[in-house]
């Protein structure tokens, strides 16, 4: 046989060998997976120890924190729920994970295209993606970016822009009177949206952003935010996909009607421009901040520390910032605000009892109109237990908060967790934990203002609503000045009710866990 005949021969081989060549190799990969140091001996279902393709079937679903919940009342504290993954359901490791200094970082998004969990949840500014406060793995970058513009988001600085919610809450009231003179249901789950984004407009560009008004989703921001979620959800599983999907430099030019990762900067921009009245603001533009009055809105502080010192605050830094208030500063609070609705709809005696508290102090001339942040935190104490009860009961994510274990590894509920794995805390395992959580599953406000000190102090240490740590959610105290001051308000004015009692509400997990079904009839109460 001449070397012609033998290289036929040898190729004619390996072509006949590759399929059972690529299967032995998938199966060492899988093997390999199953059989992590350490990670195997941590219990949790059998398939996720070999393969990612679990969690992207569970979280497919859009059940994934029930499963969580299920999957730790069978394993306990850790339950491996990937080859590299586990999930930690112990409050006391909540300072160990996402401590200050401790080592535990989130995935590697700046320097990995693999990684597609977080990136996605970010702008695209320059052809690239820019790293928010959420998004960033560099504690330094994050300490940086958060120093100007932490104050912004304190209670004080917010309170002092109470009279431009007011304006939200006056106008979202008049829209729902409407319905309740028509006596038409009103799909009160996306109103509470329309509210909320208005209220992010008042204190990132002082004024509303147009939801209440049009009583619609304006610029399809709302559908444009939940497929991002979707997408930053599902891919998250298996970041290998990003590369070939959002994370493809050709998917922009191949497919530009699917792209929705610049809907929020598109958004953010024009709201700004609508501001910026001598000057238009693009991609590459410079913010014309002096055309921007001082009216302690995010913007106007934020173009103004620009102006003072640009090596503080640059064009990019506020858009990325503003941008960021768009993304996350509506969808968190509505999904709040409707569990708070639902389920004193749910509970009627939990009802009465909180609109009998708002009916005393108003009697008494303690609830100025509309109601405020002041008086209802002093006045109206049982609000403060429901608000804490339904995020407890219905927290607005769903999803593991993902961390890298530090290189040397790291002591997790009493074992040894090798460096590089990834760990997180679901709020929705903590906060239906039935040892801290008497029936786990019930709304009873009561348990935060009934418990002992001790067992207070339990509750609390295991409420994960906005996270922990340095990255507690920064836009917190947005959220419960909107919910402390709206809900009262609601419930002062209307009476409400489920259109179709006998039929519940619809949830789904997109990372973000989104209701549809808060179909409500409205009758004046004054």
């Amino acid at each position: 046989m001449d070397s012609k005949e033998h290289g036929f021969s040898s190729l004619a081989a390996i072509k006949a060998y590759l399929p059972a060549i690529l299967i032995v190799l998938v199966i060492l990969h899988l093997l390999r997976n199953k059989y992590r140091p350490v990670l195997r001996d941590i219990p949790g279902p059998t398939i996720a120890a070999y393969t990612k393709l679990w969690r992207l079937y569970d979280v497919r679903r859009g059940q994934a924190h029930r499963t969580a919940i299920e999957l730790h009342r069978k394993y306990g504290p850790l339950v491996r729920i990937g080859p590299n993954h586990v999930s930690v359901a112990d409050s006391k490791e909540i300072a160990n994970i996402y401590g200050l200094k401790t080592g535990f970082t989130k995935l590697a998004v700046a320097e990995s295209a693999r990684t597609g969990f977080y990136p996605i949840q970010c702008i695209s500014w320059q052809k690239k993606p820019q790293m928010n406060l959420f998004s960033t793995r560099d504690e330094q970058y994050h300490r940086e970016q958060k120093r100007p513009i932490a104050s912004a988001y304190s209670m004080t600085s917010l309170l002092a822009k109470e009279d431009a919610v007011d304006s939200c809450t006056l106008l979202f009231m008049h829209k729902l009177g409407e319905f309740a003179e028509q006596k038409k249901p009103v799909d009160l789950g996306a109103w509470l949206q329309y509210y909320a984004f208005d209220v992010v407009g008042e204190f990132s560009f002082a004024q509303k952003l147009g939801f209440l008004e049009q009583g619609a989703d304006v610029d399809d921001m709302i559908k444009s935010i939940e497929g991002m979620l979707v997408y930053a959800s599902q891919c998250g599983q298996v970041p290998e996909m990003h590369p070939v999907l959002l994370g493809n430099p050709l998917f922009p030019i191949l497919l530009p009607a699917m792209e929705t990762w610049n809907q929020v900067l598109n958004f953010t921009l024009k709201a700004v421009n609508s501001v910026n009245k001598k000057g238009k603001l693009d991609r590459d533009g410079e913010l014309d901040a002096a055309a921007l009055e001082a009216q302690g809105d995010m913007l106007s502080r934020w173009s103004f520390i620009k102006l003072s010192d640009p090596s503080k605050m640059s064009t990019r830094d506020i858009i990325v910032h503003l941008s960021t208030n768009v993304f996350a500063g509506s969808d968190t609070t509505a999904i709040a605000l409707r569990a708070i609705i639902y389920f004193l709809i749910r509970n009627p005696s939990t009802m009465r009892k909180l609109v009998s508290q708002i009916d005393e102090a108003d009697k008494a001339g303690k609830l100025s109109h509309p109601i405020s942040y002041k008086e209802a935190t002093t006045h109206l104490p049982y609000l403060d237990a429901v608000i804490k009860e339904a995020m407890r009961l219905h927290p607005s994510v769903g999803l593991l908060l993902e961390r890298h274990v530090p290189p040397g590894g790291a002591q997790i509920c009493g074992r040894h967790i090798p460096g590089g794995t990834i760990v997180g805390i679901n709020a929705w395992v903590l906060q239906h934990d039935p040892a801290v959580f008497e029936d786990p599953e019930a709304f009873r406000p009561e348990r935060w203002i009934e418990a002992s000190k001790e067992k207070l102090r339990e509750m609390e240490q295991s409420f994960f609503a906005f996270g922990a740590g340095t990255r507690t959610c920064i836009g917190k105290n947005i959220s419960l000045m909107e919910m402390s001051k709206v809900v009262p308000q609601l419930l002062r004015e209307f009476e409400v009710r489920l259109t179709e009692p006998e039929k519940e509400w619809r949830v789904k997990n997109v990372w973000f866990v989104q209701q549809e079904g808060l179909i409500c009839d409205l009758v004046k109460r004054r």
